[in-house]
């Protein structure tokens, strides 16, 4: 049975029991927390809303009381009170009597209470501050002082930028690293402050008899040429009161209805078998095939009495981070799902809010449906939030979306070396890895995230010592090892080995997946790198085509949110562009960083609605550019996660996804870059080249029309070109030199995949016009309707702005030439919601 009823009530830090207010206890939000209890109680404003952020500071310093009753459960037998999530610094407390302390808020606390239940029970538990009592270990010291000499190396106009909030949270990480704690809790540059405090996960008392299932696994060893699979069968048992002989029986039942039925011996806690499945329905991405998923039921038996039972969905599937040799130089990363060699196309997942207990399934899935129609096949769950709900990865295996998942280990040192934190690491992993190795989407079990690259900077080595090194490199490679021993591990991301990079290997381009921020933030590793004319052109996206890596784990782009979602947190007398909570809500530094690569490609926005747009066509633009560079160097690159896929807060950040879960232009976008046959322009001087990359199972022979016209209506060439692509190939198909490329002119390709275009000038320096839009606006049925936009000119950037919280454009910021006409399907609407009152835009911005 499951405890929800609690109530919380504050104290100054260090209170007992003894000392707690009869009065002022309020109802608490169980799964959830502190803020969202005080929230629904009225004691707190939004913490999103405006700059509320900085007033409800006070709650990470008190400690918090939560309790609740309960009567003896009815069934006889061992007792197990199960907290699944506490958040983070707890003492517990049963019937008065201490029960015991928990410090991780990744990993379940579980105790024996059969001896101490009542008829009537009192559950008292006290949240202390998550960070009271911690100072900076020494490690941290020396590695604060380490990168502050480094960034003092740099220019001064560089220099000048970096105080900032997140160089706040950079020096509170290393006091943060003593804790099993989410590092994004202490804000990061894309989200404030706001570190989530209590039961995140539900309290469940479980009441058993004789014994339980305590795990299980089931995991594809290999797949024959005659369609067989080769599967092996692990079932774990906690005997706890009977010495009988127990059977395990396993049912799998194959979408097609075929049931394989195993009966398997319990020997010291437990049973296993290697069988062979005939006929074996396989899983694959969306992309590459079905989802086929067994239903699995495990029923644990004494003699003819069932004593427990579990049931599970899994996929048969082989999963391979392949390292072979390049013919280009260096190694491959590549993922090969069934053998068959994988292009990653997706993003980096945040928790879907920082108040991460109270995220609701439907939210969950809500996002990891728009990541498979925006064309996505894998998921990164970064290193600085959370493990996810369990419905994330559920919904993964359904959607086919891979999950690289990062063990949680973000941008600082760990200091390996405390008892009590090495203690709960190989616990945390023990745990998550057993809790998600039976899903079909996990793909990679990655040790951090950028906790070598940034020790190498500041220590120019990655050497064993005290920083986290024994943690990526023998703790976590050994769980996965021993409780999952087929999902491939990475000690870190970025990681590499490539000797011939030196220090530069970690995130270099010869070997292992790489973070290629020079885009956007305008740095360089490389010392013999050219310099630039500005700071624009330093983060200006052309940058892209210079990256020769071989996996791009993290690049991105900064962009508003569209104006509905700005207006719901800003007030409206701080909708203006850098107004202070325009401002506050964004929290990379400095706040018109993005102006400089603006004035290069849209121009410097004056207003509001400008700004939204012109980020907007920043972001979308820069990473269209960058994966249509990425894919054309398929088999040497195999890889495209963008930083960010979504937001933990309404602000401005590199997401494409924002925080109402309106998708930006830059999704939009991606969705177009990401199909698996993709065609795209390559420029060079008077040359262009037409190139089809191809990410699917099977060769692509396909006829393109190639043309280049004026936004006049003009047209100057047109071509029919008919090519073969190999499956995980990508090759020019069409070169023509001596072209006229100018700002007035553009090229254009239709095909057997999404039609796609090339500019040759800057957004802000083509002649663009202005185009008229005729829109027929029809409802198709209940929250339903479909938008019939036909262009007189050539329209760029025409959107549909979300009218309602809630609905969806199944496609939107499209480019459309004179006479064209596209149709958005619209979702979500209001019971008798007039579709004629979705304003429609397009380029130029009002």
């Amino acid at each position: 049975m499951y405890i929800n009823d609690f109530e919380l009530v504050d104290t100054e830090i260090g209170r007992s029991g003894a000392e707690l207010p009869a009065d002022g206890w309020l109802p608490a939000v169980v799964p959830g927390g502190v803020h969202e209890s005080l929230l629904a109680a009225g004691r707190i404003e939004p913490p999103y809303q405006d700059r509320n952020e900085l007033d409800i500071r006070w709650i990470e310093d008190r400690d918090w009381w939560f309790r609740a009753s309960f009567a003896r459960p009815a069934a006889d037998g061992r007792a197990r009170l199960v907290f699944h999530g506490l958040d983070t610094v707890v003492d517990i407390w049963l019937n008065g009597e201490p029960l015991g302390h928990h410090e991780n808020m990744f990993r379940p606390a579980e105790f024996d209470v059969t001896e101490r239940l009542r008829a009537d029970n009192e559950l008292l538990l006290r949240f202390s501050p998550p960070l009271h009592g911690l100072t900076v270990p020494r490690s941290g010291v020396e590695l604060l002082s380490r990168l502050a000499a480094v960034f003092a190396q740099g220019d001064d106009e560089q220099a000048a930028e970096r105080p900032s909030e997140s160089s706040g949270m950079m020096s509170t990480l290393p006091i943060a690293s003593q804790r099993r704690k989410a590092a994004f809790s202490w804000g990061w540059d894309f989200g404030p402050r706001v570190p989530s405090i209590g039961l995140w996960r539900p309290v469940e008392l479980r009441v058993a008899r004789a014994a339980v299932l305590t795990g299980h696994h089931i995991r594809t060893h290999a797949i024959a040429a005659d369609g067989s699979a080769t599967v092996g069968v692990l079932v774990e048992v906690d005997q706890f009161d009977t010495d009988a002989p127990l059977t395990a029986q396993v049912t799998l039942t194959a979408p097609s209805g075929l049931r394989t039925t195993v009966r398997l011996p319990v020997s010291q806690g437990r049973a296993h078998r290697v069988i062979t499945l005939p006929a074996a329905e396989l899983w694959w991405t969306h992309d590459l095939g079905d989802q086929a998923l067994y239903d699995v039921t495990i029923v644990l038996l004494d003699g003819g009495e069932v004593l427990d039972r579990v049931t599970d969905r899994i996929g048969l599937r082989t999963i391979v981070l392949d390292r072979g040799p390049d013919p280009a130089g260096g190694r491959l990363f590549r993922f090969l799902l069934n053998g068959v060699p994988v292009f990653a196309r997706g993003a980096s997942w945040l928790p879907a809010d920082m108040l991460v207990g109270s995220v609701a399934e439907d939210r969950v899935r809500a996002l990891v449906g728009l990541a498979r129609d925006g064309g996505m096949n894998m998921l990164r769950v970064w290193g600085g939030g959370i493990y996810e709900q369990d419905a994330f990865y559920r919904a993964c295996d359904e959607q086919g979306v891979l999950v690289w998942q990062d063990f949680l280990f973000a941008c600082t040192d760990y200091p390996e070396s405390m008892p009590a934190l090495a203690d709960e690491v190989a616990r945390e992993a023990e745990h998550q890895v057993k809790r998600l190795r039976n899903h079909a989407s996990l793909a990679l079990w990655c040790g951090n995230n950028e906790v070598q690259m940034i020790h190498g900077a500041a220590y120019r080595n990655y050497d064993p010592g005290d920083w986290g090194y024994d943690f990526f490199h023998r703790v976590l490679p050994d769980a996965v090892a021993e409780f999952d021993g087929r999902t491939p591990y990475w000690p870190g991301s970025p990681w590499g080995e490539d000797a011939s990079e030196g220090f530069a290997a970690v995130n270099g381009v010869r070997d292992g997946d790489r973070h290629a921020w020079e885009v956007w933030h305008g740095i360089s590793l490389d010392p013999n790198a050219p310099q630039f004319d500005s700071l624009g052109d330093a983060r200006h996206y052309r940058r892209y085509a210079d990256d020769k890596g071989k996996f791009i784990s993290e690049f991105g782009i900064h962009a508003a949110p569209e104006l509905a979602t700005l207006r719901r947190c800003l007030p409206p007398d701080q909708l203006h562009v850098h107004s202070g909570s325009f401002d506050h809500h964004n929290k990379d530094s400095p706040k018109d960083k993005h102006d400089a690569v603006l004035a290069i490609v849209t121009g410097l926005p004056e207003t509001i609605e400008q700004y939204v747009d012109f980020t907007m066509v920043s972001q979308a633009e820069g990473l269209k550019f960058g994966v249509e560079h990425y894919r054309r160097r398929q088999p040497h690159c195999n890889g495209t996660l963008v930083w960010q896929f979504n937001d933990v807060w309404p602000g401005f950040s590199w997401s494409v996804v924002d925080h109402d879960l309106v998708p930006k232009a830059g999704y939009h976008y991606l969705s177009r870059a990401y199909v698996p046959v993709l065609a795209s322009f390559r420029r060079d001087g008077d040359t262009l080249e037409l190139w089809l990359s191809n990410s699917g199972r099977t060769v692509v022979t396909s006829t393109a029309t190639v043309a280049i016209a004026g936004f006049d209506g003009t047209e100057h060439l047109r071509e029919d070109v008919t090519a073969t692509v190999a499956a995980g190939d990508s090759r020019p198909v069409w070169t023509v030199g001596g072209l006229e490329l100018t700002a007035d002119r553009y090229a254009w390709v239709d095909g057997d995949f999404p039609s796609n275009r090339l500019f040759f000038a800057e957004i802000k320096d083509i002649p663009f016009g202005e185009p008229e839009l005729d829109v027929v606006a029809t409802t198709t049925g209940p929250g339903r309707a479909s938008l019939a936009i036909t262009a007189t000119g050539f329209a760029y950037f025409v959107h549909a702005l979300t009218p309602v919280p809630g609905a969806r454009f199944h496609t939107n910021y499209l480019d459309l030439r004179d006479g064209d006409t596209a149709t958005i399907e619209v979702t979500g609407l209001p019971d008798g919601f007039d579709p004629a009152a979705i304003e429609v835009r397009a380029w130029p911005p009002r």
